[in-house]
């Protein structure tokens, strides 16, 4: 991704990308009845998401009172299930979101429409979330916006002209202040969850399913890469002497945001609730792998709206999707949620550096239907490995458990 990010002025101004996306609701809209009232409905989740969408929908229903836009709770997580009931059943929703990762299985169950004018919306969002939304060569949904996780770090533990540029110093600080510092840690991270771990995997630019992220051939999870990466990984335990079971995201938090870790991996989402608990922090890319002189490489997400193939109003519904792009929505969106944009606009966030560097060297989670194997897999391995298991026998299970063989 171009730095360009970070600068105040956008490549396209606000008023100008605004423009393009206002004239097209409009004529995309002319000519129908205003006499009857068109209602969609929309999912999302809790805690920012929901406030966003009922705002975002006053603000369409302003500019096209024959819709109405009527917020409906189902969370992300659980949207792609409920879509493949509900939809044939007529009782689902005409837009939702969904995180990416999901998009072969929403494809191939066929319960998606593609984007409407691709090529538009490719030139208006962030490369990388126009990549994860390709599926077989076509786009769809809309990108929200987009994540990836990065280091942070409690600047009363820790100074910026400390922090570890690579996973081999990140190990030898955090031992020494542990040793130091009893009662506090110097690094935690959720080490069971494979949105993590994956970045021990990538060196060399070894990738889940291949460059591509499409070749099920093989999940690259058991190669020399990743055998010599999650070794690594494992040999991070004298750092972080606990086992799995107690280092689940919940207790990771937790500890950062008491102010006993000096350095925690995680995302976006977790800026509020630490700035809630008076922790003076910043964040900054991952360390690099060993051998390397680069931040290791990070999944990237993308959270996107998707339209309904069972909608009755999918060009309505395609309409308001493309308005949550432009600037005004966007940056309100990120009022509401903290969440990175997913087009070439500035926001006030002194945090967003670190993140933005951090997405250069990200790539999107695999959308093929067999990413709903990984998870389980991957997590369970991880756990495994850092309990002192045989890397190379659990990646190789973590291989088959994913492709069925």
């Amino acid at each position: 991704m171009n730095k360009k990010l970070l600068t105040v002025t956008v490549a396209l101004s606000a008023v100008a990308l605004g423009c393009v996306f206002t004239s097209c609701s409009k004529k995309e809209t002319e000519g129908k009845s205003s006499s009857s009232t068109v209602t969609l409905k929309v999912w999302e989740s809790l805690s920012g998401p929901d406030a966003f969408i009922k705002a975002a929908g006053e603000a369409y229903t302003r500019q096209h009172p024959n819709v109405k836009v009527e917020f409906i709770n189902v969370e992300l997580g659980d949207a792609t299930g409920q879509v493949a009931l509900d939809g044939p059943a007529g009782v689902g929703p005409d837009l939702f979101a969904a995180p990416h990762d999901k998009l072969g299985e929403l494809v191939s169950g066929g319960h998606v429409l593609e984007t409407k004018d691709a090529a538009g919306v490719k030139n208006a969002v962030l490369g990388a979330c126009s990549q994860a939304l390709t599926y077989d060569g076509k786009m769809y949904g809309y990108p929200v916006s987009a994540e990836t996780y990065a280091l942070f770090y409690n600047k009363s533990l820790i100074s910026e002209s400390e922090l570890p540029k690579t996973w081999d110093d990140l190990r030898a600080w955090t031992i020494d202040f542990n040793s130091k510092n009893p009662g506090k840690r110097g690094f935690v991270m959720d080490v069971g969850n494979a949105y993590y771990t994956i970045v021990f995997t990538t060196a060399n630019g070894n990738r889940l399913f291949g460059a591509s992220g499409t070749d099920t051939s093989s999940t690259n999870l058991n190669n020399a890469d990743a055998v010599n990466g999650m070794t690594f990984f494992q040999n991070l335990r004298p750092a972080l002497d606990v086992p799995a079971a107690d280092l689940s995201t919940g207790n990771v938090d937790a500890e950062f945001q008491s102010g006993n870790a000096a350095m925690h991996i995680t995302g976006l989402w977790n800026i509020k609730p630490f700035e809630d608990a008076g922790i003076d922090f910043g964040v900054a890319p991952l360390p690099a792998l060993p051998g390397d002189t680069t931040p290791s490489s990070s999944f990237s997400g993308t959270r996107a709206m998707f339209v309904s193939a069972y909608s009755n109003y999918p060009e309505e519904a395609s309409d308001f999707a493309r308005f949550l792009l432009t600037p005004e929505m966007q940056q309100l969106r990120f009022s509401f949620t903290g969440a990175m944009p997913s087009i070439d606009t500035s926001v006030d966030s002194k945090y967003m550096p670190g993140f933005l560097t951090q997405l250069d060297y990200a790539f999107p989670m695999p959308s093929i239907p067999a990413m709903s194997a990984f998870w389980d897999a991957m997590n369970n391995a991880s756990k495994n490995i850092w309990d002192g298991a045989s890397v190379k026998a659990e990646l190789d299970a973590c291989n088959s458990a994913i492709l069925g063989k």
